[in-house]
Formats: C-alpha cells, sequence, structure tokens
C-alpha cells in the first residue's frame, strides 16, 4: 500500500473510527496501521468497543480533519456496500436512484429508478468526490473521475478514510473532499493470519435467498535476505432485490378539461399514475493480493486489486400514454382549492380510449476495475527518506438497455391523486380488457448498448526531511505524473423506434399518416412464438398500495443482448400496416461512430511541498503544516459539428449546406494550490483547528464530448392535402464542451474537539467553500449561414463553466458509552452527529422577466436550462437554484451495545429533500399550454417547452445488526436494513408547490453471517 500519509500526525489520523461521523457502528478489529506504511508496529484492536477509543485517540492526535470508518473483523465493514458504509460519516450523504454519471451509458431515465444499494455519494452536499485506493487515484469507467462506490467489495477493505480539507501532499481533484479506501499488507499482521466468513441475505419483497463469502490469507517470513510477507484476498457476493415504483406526469393548466365546466376556471391535470416492478441482480466479485519485503533501510511492495460488478434488472411497466393535454375528465371530477386533480374519470376523445402503453425492459451492466502498484521506500539517512510509486489502472464497463412496449385503450381510467402512492381503478370490464392479448398492438422498440475504457498510468517521486528542531518537524516535496485515456463509444441517445403509434395511424383513409392501422396482435401474421406474457404485480408496494390488475407485457427473453436479433421481425410489422408505397424503414441503432464516440486523452504533472511544524513553548501548544501545489493539466480531444438539411425541403424554407466539421480541441491550464491546517491544544482534551486551502475537481470526462449536432427542424400542417409550414426551428444538442475549466473552491474549517473519558468525545466542525466555474447547462446560439448569405441562429444547449456558488455548514458530532450505568447497561452507549448546510448558486443572468415564453426563443431555453420552467411557461427557482444533491439537513444516530461477547448496533440515518437535476427526463416536455398574457403564444397549446426541476424526497432508514462471539475465533451476526419499510419519494417542482413525482418501495433485507479467524 502506498505510503499515502507519511507523517506521525497523519498516521494517527487513519484509524477513527466514528467519532463526529455515524460511522461508529463499524465493529471493532482494525488490524492495520493502513497509513504509514514502514516498520511501525501494528495493533490489533479487537471490539468494537475498543475501535471507538482507538479511533478517537487516531482523530485527535490527526493534523488533518479526517472522519474514518474501520473493519470490525476482517472482511467485514458494518454496511454491504462501500455506498452504504459512506453514508455514516458525518456530511456525508448518498442518492437513491440509478442515476448514472455518463449520459452514455444509459437512455437517460436512471433518475426514475430505485436504486437497492444507493448512488452517488456526496460530502458536505457536493459531489464533486475525489476516491482513491491506498492513497492513489482510482476510478470506474463511468465517464466521470472517481469510483462507483457500489461497484467495489466491502469484503476487501479494512477501512475508509474521509478527508474534508486535503492538504498540499494529497492528490488533488476533491473540492468535496476524498475517499481513501483501504487494504491490508502482510505487515500489518504479526505472523500469519486467516479468515473466512460465509453469509446469505434475503430480500422480503423479492422473497429470493442471496449468498455471499470472503477469505483472507497472510503470512511473513524471516530470512537472510530480509522479511518477506504475502497476502491474498478474495470476496464473492449476490444480492437479489425487488423494487416496486409509480410516478404521475407533470400537471399541465387547462380551462376545457372538464366535460360541461364552462367556468373557464384553470385546472391543473395530470394524465394518472404509472406503475413499475424492477428486479434486480447483482455479483460482485473482488481480489486483492499483496507481496512485501523489507530489509535494513529499504522496503517494497507490490499490490494488486481487481474488483467486478455484474448487475442485470428486468423491469415490468405499465403508462398511461394519453398526454394531459389531450385528457377530458367527466363531470365531477374534483380539484383542490389550487385547481390541482384529486380525484377524476379520464378519457381521450381524439383515440379510441385513453391510451395504456405496457413495456417489457432488460438492462445489463458488467463493470470491472483493476489496479496494480508497486511502491519503493529508502531511508537514506536518519533525515532523509525518499519514495518511489508506480501505478497501473485499468477499468472497463459494457452496457446495454433494451425496451419492447405494446398498447391498448381502455374507455376510461378512474385516477386518485390524494393517496400516496396514487391509486388507479378499474372495473371488471376494464380487468378483463387488459387481460386479453388481442386488444394490443405492437407499439415500440428502444435499443441501447455502450461500451468505455480507461486507463492510467501514474508515477510519484516523494522526499521527506526530517528536521532535528523543536519548531519544524519535517519537509515533504515530491512531483506525480499522469497519463490518462477515456473512450466510450454507444448508441445514439435512446434510439426509440416507433412500430406503430397513434400519431402514425390513419383511421380515416384519407390523412398523412404512413401507417394504415395498428401492428394489432390479433393478426397472426403480427405474431412470434412466446412474445406476449401475462404480468401480476403480486404482493405490489408490499401490501401498502392498491394492486393493479393483470396485464399483457412483451415477453423479456426478446430483449437480452444488443441488438436484439427480435427487433428485426417486430419492425417488419410496421411493413405489413404501411401504407403503399412504405416511407417507413427501420435499421438497428447505430454504434460507435461519430455521434457515439468520445475519447479524451489528459496528461497531469504536478508538483507540492508541505512543511510540518509544532511550537510547545506557548501556553497553548500549536502544530499544523503548510504547503502549496502546483498542477498542469493537457487535455485533447477530437469531435465533430455536423448538420444534415432536411430531405426534400419545401420552397419556402431556407436551404443550408450540409455541415462535417472536423476539429482536434487542446486545452492546457495551470491551477495552484495552497493549504494551511492548524491546531491549538488548550488542554489534554480540549483542541481547536483550523484549516484553509484552495481545491479544484476537473471536468467529468463526458462532460468533454467534442460532439455537435445541428437541427433545421419545419413544423408543418396539412391543408387539402398540401403541407403549409407553421415555423422553423434552428436547434442544436452539444453532447460536451472539450474547452471546459476545472471547478476550483476557497475553503475554510473550524474544529473544536472535546474527548472525554475513555473514546468519548463532542466536535463541532464550521465551514465554508466559495465556488467558481460551476458547469451547468446553458443555451448559445451557433451562427450557419444558408446558400444566399443569410445567417441563422441555431439555439444549442451545452455545458459550460457558468455558474458561481457557495456553501455554509455546521457539522457535530457526540460519541460515548455509559460506563457508570449499573451491571448489563454499562454496554449501551450512542452516537450522533448532524450537518447543517445552506447553498446559493448564481448562475450570472438574472432572469427577472418570470416567464419562459415565446417558446423556442433563447431566452426562454435559457431560462428553460438554468432554473426549470413550468408547464404554463412560469419561470421556476429564478435566480435561486440551489447546488444539486444538497440537502439542507441531516443527521445519524444509532444506539450501541458492547458487553462481554454481545454487541450491537439500531442506526438511524436521515436527509431532508435535494434538487437532483433541474432538467430531467420524464418531467421535461413541449405541450405545455401558455399562460403569459404577454406572448403572442397566450394560451396555445403545445406552446411551452417546460422542464420541472425533480428533487428527492426526505428520506431516513433503520437499519440494526447484533453480533455474538462464540469465542475468540468464530463470530455469528445477524442484521437487517430498512426496518421501517421507508418508502422513497420524488417530487417535481411546479408553482402549485411540490407534486409527488414518483414513490418507491423495495422493503426490508435481511443478513446471517458466519466469520472465523485464525
Amino acid at each position: 500500500m502506498k505510503q499515502f500519509q507519511r507523517t506521525a500526525i497523519a498516521t494517527g489520523a487513519a484509524q477513527f473510527v466514528l467519532m463526529a461521523s455515524g460511522a461508529m457502528f463499524a465493529h471493532g478489529a482494525y488490524a492495520a496501521d493502513a497509513v504509514k506504511r514502514d516498520d511501525t508496529t501494528t495493533v490489533v484492536v479487537v471490539g468494537q468497543r475498543a475501535a471507538l477509543e482507538s479511533a478517537a485517540a487516531r482523530k485527535k492526535n490527526a493534523d488533518e480533519i479526517v472522519d474514518s470508518i474501520v473493519a470490525d473483523d476482517i472482511g467485514k465493514l458494518p454496511d454491504k456496500s462501500v455506498t452504504e458504509v459512506l453514508q455514516r460519516v458525518t456530511g456525508i450523504t448518498i442518492d437513491r436512484t440509478l442515476n448514472r454519471v455518463d449520459p452514455q451509458q444509459g437512455v437517460g431515465d436512471g433518475i426514475q429508478h430505485f436504486a437497492a444499494e444507493g448512488t452517488g455519494v456526496a460530502i458536505r452536499g457536493l459531489t464533486y468526490v475525489r476516491s482513491e485506493l491506498n492513497g492513489r487515484d482510482s476510478f470506474s469507467a463511468n465517464g466521470g473521475r472517481s469510483l462507483s462506490f457500489e461497484d467495489v467489495p466491502p469484503e476487501l477493505m479494512t477501512g475508509l478514510d474521509v478527508y474534508k480539507n486535503p492538504s498540499a501532499e494529497q492528490i488533488e481533484g476533491g473540492i468535496s473532499g476524498l475517499v481513501n479506501l483501504r487494504t491490508a499488507l502482510p505487515f500489518d499482521y504479526k505472523g500469519s493470519k486467516g479468515a473466512v466468513s460465509v453469509e446469505a441475505s434475503r430480500s422480503q419483497l423479492r422473497g429470493k435467498n442471496a449468498p455471499a463469502f470472503s477469505g483472507l490469507l497472510s503470512n511473513r517470513w524471516n530470512t537472510d535476505y530480509g522479511q518477506f510477507g504475502a497476502l491474498v484476498d478474495v470476496a464473492h457476493s449476490r444480492m437479489r432485490t425487488r423494487s416496486d415504483g409509480t410516478s404521475l406526469s407533470p400537471y399541465i393548466p387547462r380551462t376545457d378539461a372538464v366535460v360541461g365546466d364552462k367556468s373557464g376556471a384553470t385546472r391543473w391535470i395530470t394524465n394518472g399514475a404509472s406503475w413499475t416492478t424492477n428486479n434486480f441482480d447483482r455479483d460482485r466479485d473482488g481480489l486483492y493480493g499483496a507481496l512485501q519485503w523489507k530489509k535494513d533501510k529499504l522496503s517494497s511492495y507490490l499490490t494488486y486489486f481487481r474488483s467486478k460488478y455484474d448487475m442485470t434488472t428486468t423491469e415490468t411497466s405499465v403508462s398511461q400514454n394519453t398526454p394531459p393535454s389531450a385528457a377530458m375528465l367527466d363531470a365531477g371530477a374534483e380539484f383542490d382549492s389550487r385547481g390541482v386533480l384529486l380525484r377524476g374519470v379520464v378519457r381521450d376523445p381524439s383515440n379510441p380510449g385513453v391510451s395504456i402503453g405496457t413495456q417489457s425492459r432488460v438492462a445489463a451492466r458488467k463493470s470491472d476495475t483493476t489496479d496494480i502498484a508497486w511502491n519503493t521506500q529508502w531511508r537514506a539517512t536518519d533525515q532523509w527518506t525518499l519514495t518511489a510509486d508506480l501505478q497501473h489502472t485499468s477499468a472497463s464497463s459494457v452496457g446495454y438497455d433494451n425496451t419492447l412496449g405494446i398498447g391498448t385503450f381502455l374507455p376510461k381510467l378512474t385516477t386518485n391523486v390524494t393517496t400516496s402512492p396514487p391509486t388507479l381503478s378499474f372495473d371488471a370490464a376494464d380487468t378483463a380488457y387488459l387481460a386479453d392479448p388481442n386488444h394490443y398492438y405492437w407499439s415500440f422498440t428502444q435499443e441501447h448498448r455502450d461500451e468505455s475504457i480507461a486507463t492510467q498510468n501514474a508515477a510519484r517521486l516523494d522526499a521527506k526531511f526530517t528536521f532535528d528542531s523543536t519548531v519544524l518537524n519535517d519537509l515533504r516535496f515530491g512531483v506525480r505524473f499522469t497519463n490518462r485515456d477515456a473512450m466510450t463509444r454507444s448508441t445514439h441517445d435512446s434510439d426509440w423506434a416507433q412500430i406503430s403509434q397513434t400519431w402514425s395511424v390513419d383511421t380515416t383513409g384519407n390523412g398523412w399518416q404512413p401507417l394504415s392501422d395498428f401492428a394489432w396482435l390479433s393478426k397472426p401474421n403480427l405474431r412470434m412464438p412466446n412474445d406476449v406474457a401475462t404480468a401480476q404485480f403480486a404482493n405490489f408496494f408490499g401490501g401498502k398500495a392498491g394492486m393493479p390488475p393483470a396485464v399483457v407485457v412483451p415477453n423479456q427473453g426478446l430483449l437480452a443482448g444488443g441488438p436484439p436479433a427480435s427487433f428485426t421481425t417486430l419492425h417488419s410489422y410496421t411493413q405489413a400496416v404501411c401504407k403503399q408505397p412504405c416511407s417507413q424503414t427501420w435499421n438497428p441503432a447505430a454504434y460507435g461512430d461519430d455521434k457515439g464516440l468520445n475519447g479524451q486523452h489528459e496528461k497531469t504533472k504536478a508538483a507540492y511541498a508541505q512543511l510540518r511544524f509544532g511550537v510547545d513553548t506557548l501556553r497553548f501548544p500549536v502544530d499544523g503544516n503548510v504547503g502549496v501545489r502546483v498542477v498542469r493539466t493537457d487535455m485533447a480531444a477530437t469531435g465533430y459539428t455536423l448538420f444534415d438539411p432536411p430531405q426534400n425541403p419545401l420552397p419556402v424554407v431556407p436551404l443550408i449546406p450540409r455541415l462535417a466539421d472536423k476539429r482536434d480541441f487542446n486545452h492546457k491550464y495551470t491551477n495552484v494550490l495552497p493549504s494551511l491546517n492548524l491546531r491549538m491544544k488548550a488542554s489534554d482534551e480540549l483542541q481547536f483547528r483550523a484549516a484553509y486551502s484552495k481545491g479544484m475537481t476537473r471536468p467529468d470526462f463526458y462532460q468533454m464530448q467534442a460532439y455537435t449536432t445541428l437541427e433545421q427542424k419545419v413544423n408543418t400542417h396539412q391543408e387539402n392535402g398540401q403541407s403549409v409550414v407553421d415555423s422553423i426551428d434552428y436547434q442544436g444538442t452539444a453532447r460536451g464542451n472539450p474547452v471546459l475549466k476545472p471547478v476550483t473552491s476557497t475553503n475554510f474549517d473550524l474544529t473544536a474537539e472535546y474527548y472525554f473519558g475513555k473514546g468519548n468525545s463532542l466536535t463541532l466542525a464550521l465551514f465554508n467553500k466559495r465556488l467558481k466555474d460551476i458547469i451547468i447547462g446553458k443555451t448559445s446560439a451557433y451562427t450557419v449561414n444558408d446558400t444566399t448569405g443569410t445567417p441563422h441562429d441555431f439555439l444549442i444547449t451545452s455545458p459550460v463553466n457558468g455558474a458561481s456558488g457557495r456553501l455554509n455548514g455546521a457539522e457535530i458530532g457526540y460519541q460515548q458509552y455509559f460506563d457508570k450505568l449499573p451491571g448489563l447497561l454499562s454496554g449501551f452507549g450512542v452516537s450522533a452527529n448532524y450537518t447543517y448546510v445552506d447553498s446559493r448558486q448564481n448562475m450570472g443572468k438574472s432572469l427577472v422577466n418570470g416567464w419562459c415564453t415565446p417558446k423556442g426563443t433563447l431566452n426562454a431555453n435559457l431560462a428553460r436550462d438554468l432554473s426549470g420552467c413550468d408547464t404554463d411557461g412560469r419561470l421556476l427557482n429564478a435566480d435561486n437554484t440551489p447546488l444539486i444533491g444538497l440537502s439542507k439537513n441531516s443527521y445519524n444516530l444509532a444506539l450501541l451495545y458492547d458487553k462481554g461477547p454481545w454487541s450491537g448496533r439500531l442506526a438511524y440515518s436521515w436527509r431532508t429533500k435535494y434538487l437532483q437535476a433541474v432538467n430531467a427526463f420524464g418531467t421535461t416536455g413541449s405541450d405545455g399550454i401558455d399562460g403569459n398574457p404577454d406572448s403572442p403564444t397566450y394560451h396555445q397549446g403545445s406552446s411551452v417547452g417546460y422542464a420541472l426541476p425533480v428533487w428527492g424526497g426526505a428520506y431516513g432508514q433503520l437499519d440494526a445488526g447484533v453480533h455474538y462471539n462464540v469465542n475468540e475465533h468464530l463470530n455469528i451476526s445477524v442484521e437487517a436494513s430498512n426496518l421501517t419499510n421507508a418508502l422513497y419519494k420524488q417530487f417535481m417542482q411546479q408553482n402549485i408547490g411540490m407534486m409527488e413525482r414518483g414513490t418507491f418501495y423495495t422493503g426490508r433485507r435481511y443478513t446471517v453471517r458466519m466469520g472465523y479467524t485464525f
């Protein structure tokens, strides 16, 4: 393992267990001094209580602000994923949706799916988190710069360190802070060491058992050629869970939505609820090995780490597809005082009935990260220590995501949104209708696949000079070089394709639509063997919600792999119902071409110097470190700006030549990052800290894709069989921006720490961060001339360094065992922490007019992308958009017990609502109705391009564990998560309030474990 913190003070910081963090739930034995890798003898701490005492001492003696979690036994962190472990730390929160970093690695709707193990780690509300493995840079091939922590086997970890204000000697790149994952080395144990564990978990809702095991062997030998050590650690775990969900579409303002209502009152209408059941299967494997050697003043070690993550989800969903702008409500519909729909019977007079869609979906992903590192240290003299470190990291991720939909029509749908989840009612005729395959038609396919590869080679040289001084302790300095490549290939966007849709079918025989009929399953020539099945939503929401009726869904066996072979057959059904001559064609989605390719190359050079000092002659002794880090970044990318003119344009449409502009981009920048850490000891129990630093976080690789597409969209209608041009939209999309600058911050921290008794503590931290060059999506104009020389402005939304921000906050942590209680009660303890964060983001342009209309203008799109727009065109969050992912309040509370062979915890983790996205899949559209009386499109249909910000709701989860040591070698434990059956909710922000968007339920999960050490 790398000599990550090579100071005596930092060595004392890394084994902190949970004091000012909720992380105190780690039960006891940290068998490694995982930070300092020299000749220090490791002390094995046994038991939860002893570990907490040791952790408090380490935090007390640190010269940086560090929180940690340690394993209570070999291969046993307190939770089943690294992400879940991290949520226990003071100031850390996690997301609960499958929202992947890179939009190329999915179809963009991950925000609508619950994550069984949590995702998206944020430190003090910011997601600019850097990840390390044993003090070295580590990452997944996720289009970003850090690990997907859920991919990493927690069984291989001996502990986690969270640095909230890193010093100059630590690798740059984490404004929020950095998370260091630690593994063991052979010399961490006095001699031979072995451990094995087996466990089984069960999801109550899924009703499936899932096994796991881990094992470690380590030994060391003394020879004439020095000390040798070898260690191997393996882990495998499986998870089988299910989550049920419901969702509501955005509310649209209508004055004509209720039959017979002539009042002209505005009614806010949603088209009703959709529901889904998702089965999640995950296998996670880990392999870690280490060789270590030491002789005299020379030492060296070699490590190998590999983690593999294999995930498959199968999903069945039912949705109502009639848009709110077309839905009609029977007389008697109920509304609240704001005019928001509560209950009503929905119909669709524009179609044969209310459009219902059922979908089957299969998505899979395999991720792999391999890290090989070699470290050599030479103690040249009593004052000089030299260290060399080499590392190679490679990561890959391969995935696909395929959906097949069929549709039907119901005469009516009864909706009740006063319940949570919402309730849809079906009478006996509706239920029978939905169960008959002959009432369905083939609707659409959606295919996606991607492959990402990322590699990095890193070299580091460090030196430490120890002073013979009463004030100066040591000087550290060094250099680091990296060479990193990242490549992602994918299909284009979601690659949705119709088979037959309501808008493409001509039911009169005289329309312009290309299809003469729907591709009904009742037609024998439009069927395949085993192409559909009946979906039963058994035990929906664990019985906490009304059970949906049985519906016909596509067979999930048609969807595996990419591209599915069945899609060719399915799209041939379009030809069977197409008017002749047929204008409808389909080809498998293009894969890995210019549009679906993102290649990035990055080189960095860094140098640092850091001085440690201490003054003991003052009334209140002071120590700390001061340093500076200078880093040079050199980025390179190649991309295209493309435009294809419309086929067979009408004479009034300006003719713009085809554009295929290939460009090479190079971007270089230098950052100077000073830091200062101070500590003052008021007494043996009370001390204060102050920290200042400047930080930077480079743009994620997906944000720098050099690819822009332009579109000349001609909007027409038919008159007397002729196309008439209504308008022409000049628009475009930039997938990334290759010349983005890093986000930078100035950070201040103040702490007060009071240590009393054995391992008891009370701590307070105040922090302030000032951010510059925050990356946001922003609309700008790209000008292209037509063949007559007339310029046309294409409105392009792209990521830019367009905002600044600040956040202030406070953390408080408390830990104590109640030793003075009598008898068995003396084993009880408590751990609690609370974090408050307040933030503000300034996006550089005041949006004071309050509206996002008229639709399609630069100002309207800019307002929509920055702050969000309601479905009536009214601006949301004007100049007051909070930072993404930030909860104002969060806390952890745990009741602990440790007495004799028994230990346990009852732990609750909670956070308030937080903004997930301003412009998110599922809450955007173009069918809003303009409510701006000064707009030329006032009260016209489809006159608003809206984007409703999506918020994750307040969420708390109660977990518990009981552990029993049969003897010094054998232990057993029983653990449970989500004991209260908590629901995770999302909300869409509208001017009528925070409206429920989605509700997810996954139920309880139980685990039984047995471990043996020798």
